[in-house]
C-alpha cells in the first residue's frame, strides 16, 4: 500500500537494460538523466560497493586485485541477479535525486530470445530496487518507435538494434513483431575479437578499454578502396617480452579482427528476411533497413550490409538512445504498452 502511495510522488522511468550501457529517460521535459555504463566496482574483501556506472568503468584494469568491475548484464540479461539489483537502486534514486519514497513505474527494454526465467529476474531485480510496477518491451520494438518507424501501420518496418551484448533484427508491422532474430554477436563481442587478434597476431596484450577505443576511432566493418585508410597507436604489453609497448592498428586489421562476428549479424539479418512475409518485404525493399545501438556507427557497416542484401540502409538519428525513447514514448502510451508488453 504504502510502495503505491509513493509512487504517486515518483516519476515514471523509461529504462535501456543494456549489456555495456543503461539508459534512464524521466517523461515530460527532464528526457534523458542517465546514460552509463553498466558496470558495479566492488570490494572484493567487503562486498561494499565502490563504484557504479562511469566511475566504475574508469577503474577497469587501474585497480588492485581487491577491487572487481562486474558487468551483471550479458547478452541483454542478468547475470549476477544482487549486483543488477544494487545497479538499478543507483540509477533510480540519481534519476529521481533522492534515496527514499522512491517507488515509480518503470518500463524495461529488453532481448526479444529472452526467456521466462530471464523476464522474472528482471522484473524481480526492478521491484526490489523500488519500482511499484513493471513492464517488460522488446528491445528491438522500442529502437523501431525510438527511430521513427510507423510500427502502428499495416506496412513492414525492418531494424537492426546493435548493442552491447545482442543484436537484435525484426520485421515489425501493426503494433507487433512478425519475425525476429537475436545473436550475441554485437558491442562486446568486437571488443574482444580486437583482443584476441592482437594477441594472436602481434603477441600483444591490451586492455577492455583500449580494444573498444579502437573500434570507436577506427573500427570499420568493410575498409572501403575510395576512403583514406586509418590507423591508431595503443599501449599495451609486448607478450615475448614481458614490457610495456606500442603497436600500431590499421583499420583493415580491425575489419579483419571482427569479420566473424559482422558476418553473423549479416546471417541474422538474411535469416529475418528471408522468413518475411512477401507483401512486408516489398515494404522494406522500399523504406530500407534501420540501424540502430551503439554498434550502428560502426565505420561502414550500413554498406556492407547493402550490398550483402540489395536493401537501403540507413543510420537511425541518435542510434545509441533509440530504444529508451522508444520506451518513454510507450510509457505515454498505455494502450499500446498493454499491445507490446512481453512481461
Amino acid at each position: 500500500m504504502f510502495r503505491t502511495l509513493w509512487s504517486l510522488f515518483s516519476h515514471d522511468l523509461a529504462i535501456d537494460l543494456g549489456t555495456a550501457n543503461t539508459l534512464v529517460h524521466i517523461g515530460g521535459t527532464r528526457g534523458v538523466v542517465i546514460n552509463e555504463p553498466s558496470i558495479v566496482a566492488i570490494n572484493t574483501a567487503t562486498g561494499a560497493v565502490e563504484a557504479i556506472g562511469t566511475k566504475a568503468k574508469r577503474m577497469i584494469g587501474r585497480t588492485s586485485s581487491a577491487i572487481s568491475a562486474i558487468r551483471p548484464m550479458k547478452d541483454g540479461v542478468i547475470a549476477d541477479f544482487k549486483t543488477a539489483e544494487q545497479m538499478l537502486t543507483h540509477f533510480i534514486s540519481t534519476a529521481h535525486e533522492r534515496k527514499l519514497f522512491v517507488h515509480p513505474r518503470i518500463i524495461i527494454g529488453v532481448p526479444g530470445q529472452i526467456t521466462h526465467v530471464e523476464k522474472k529476474a528482471v522484473m524481480d531485480s526492478a521491484l526490489r530496487a523500488g519500482a511499484s510496477e513493471v513492464h517488460l518491451v522488446e528491445q528491438a520494438m522500442m529502437a523501431a518507435i525510438g527511430a521513427g518507424l510507423p510500427v502502428t501501420e499495416p506496412t513492414g518496418s525492418m531494424v537492426v538494434d546493435i548493442g552491447g551484448g545482442t543484436t537484435d533484427v525484426a520485421v515489425i508491422s501493426m503494433s507487433g513483431i512478425v519475425t525476429s532474430k537475436s545473436v550475441d554477436a554485437a558491442g562486446h563481442a568486437l571488443d574482444e575479437a580486437i583482443v584476441q587478434h592482437l594477441k594472436r597476431k602481434h603477441k600483444f596484450l591490451i586492455g577492455e578499454r583500449t580494444a573498444e577505443r579502437i573500434k570507436i576511432e577506427i573500427g570499420s566493418a568493410s575498409p572501403q578502396e575510395d576512403q583514406e585508410p586509418l590507423s591508431l597507436e595503443v599501449k599495451g604489453r609486448n607478450l615475448i617480452r614481458g614490457v610495456p609497448d606500442s603497436l600500431t592498428v590499421t583499420d583493415r586489421e580491425v575489419a579483419e579482427a571482427i569479420s566473424r562476428s559482422v558476418d553473423r549479424i549479416l546471417v541474422a539479418i538474411r535469416e529475418t528476411l528471408e522468413r518475411t512475409p512477401p507483401e512486408l518485404s516489398g515494404d522494406i525493399c522500399e523504406r530500407g533497413i534501420v540501424l540502430t545501438g551503439g554498434g550502428a556507427n560502426l565505420r561502414n557497416l550500413d554498406i556492407l550490409i547493402k550490398n550483402e542484401t540489395d536493401v537501403p540502409v540507413s543510420i537511425a538519428d541518435e542510434p545509441l538512445q533509440c530504444v529508451v525513447l522508444g520506451t518513454a514514448n510507450v510509457l505515454k502510451d498505455i494502450q499500446l504498452l498493454r499491445r507490446i508488453a512481453v512481461g
